[in-house]
């Protein structure tokens, strides 16, 4: 999901504990700031902070000047001759080619196991904003192309693609049938995507806090930092790439359910429109007087089943004579699409 909508499931998670509603009573939004924190922390310690530390053994850097795809082809396919041949994980690392202060070259990077070869493909030349320059869609009509020595299994159905700001790392990781997995960047949801890693955090703050608040804001600040943090991860197994849920126990991601991608625009609203739905409903029960009573069943009646039907009929109405295929990548492409957009 989207960072805000992680955001906000922090803050709904918050919500329910009874001495964040007490504390905010009294001014302190102490565990609703830890909430919204907690709830974006995994992907902010992965894109701000892991990425910047993590360490290849391949890098495909194209010279600007002399742009070859066979270079970058062969570079590729060295780094799976190194996985196959060594049989170790292999950490590639394809960077971006900048021309400007405000263009950067497009290539993309296709493997083909039918024919056992990966080719490369420059693109067009694009601005900041990832919109293609018009005039520059074919100013590389040459392709690179170089043997594989093992097969590379995808793990998302993505192409690989190269523009603006840093590239993307893959990994390549030996199979026992001789192949090669891709994982597509293998830096992200390792372990900082962990729900040990909530305890430990919450931990760590229990211990601070008991010397400051006593064992009352220890316990609290546990149970708060743990499950929001805990939220974070939860919600990244809806979608694709999963998540390393019990580091340092485990090594590998668990899959996630496919359920949805990160990006998805209906999933990301609806998780916003909840949590703010929770919010409001944990509040309104914290109110010591209130004038107007309600149940919880008539709130989501009122601000989610109603308006959720009526949104449903006029999408049926106004699309049934329109049929829209959308070409997606897996959860992590999604996010590394939308940081680039961000600037980071």
């Amino acid at each position: 999901m989207k960072g805000f909508s992680h955001f906000m499931s922090g803050v709904a998670v918050a919500s329910f504990g009874p001495w964040a509603i007490e504390a905010a009573l009294q001014g302190n939004p102490i565990y609703f700031i830890l909430g919204g924190a907690c709830g974006i922390l995994p992907d902010t310690l992965d894109f701000k902070f892991y990425r910047f530390f993590y360490e290849h053994d391949v890098y495909v850097t194209p010279d600007p000047a002399h742009l070859d795809p066979q270079y970058v082809a062969d570079e590729i396919a060295r780094a799976v001759a190194m996985a196959a041949d060594e049989k170790r994980y292999i950490r590639l690392k394809l960077v971006s080619i900048r021309l400007g202060a405000d263009f950067w070259q497009q290539y993309k990077v296709q493997f083909d196991n039918e024919k056992m070869t990966v080719t490369v493909k420059f693109g067009p030349v694009v601005n900041t904003g990832q919109v293609p320059v018009r005039g520059t869609e074919n100013r590389y009509p040459a392709v690179g192309c170089a043997p594989l020595k093992a097969k590379v299994v995808q793990t998302y159905d993505a192409q690989l693609r190269v523009d603006i700001f840093d590239g993307p790392t893959v990994g390549l990781a030996p199979r026992e049938d001789g192949g090669l997995e891709l994982e597509f960047l293998p830096w992200h949801r390792e372990w900082s995507h962990a729900l040990t890693v909530g305890i430990f955090l919450g931990i760590l703050w229990a211990l601070i806090s008991v010397f400051i608040g006593g064992w009352s804001m220890a316990w609290q600040g546990f149970v708060t930092i743990a499950a929001c943090y805990g939220v974070h991860v939860v919600e990244d197994q809806l979608g694709h790439m999963g998540s390393n849920l019990f580091y340092p126990f485990s090594k590998n991601r668990t899959p996630g359910l496919h359920w949805m991608h990160s990006g998805d625009g209906l999933p990301n609203f609806l998780t916003v429109w909840i949590s703010c739905i929770l919010i409001f409903w944990n509040l309104y029960r914290g109110q010591p007087a209130m004038t107007y009573h309600f149940t919880f069943l008539h709130l989501i009646m009122v601000s989610l089943v109603v308006p959720g039907v009526i949104f449903w009929v006029l999408r049926k109405l106004l699309n049934r004579a329109t049929t829209e295929e959308v070409m997606k990548g897996d959860d992590a492409d999604d996010e590394w699409n939308e940081m680039k957009a961000a600037g980071s």
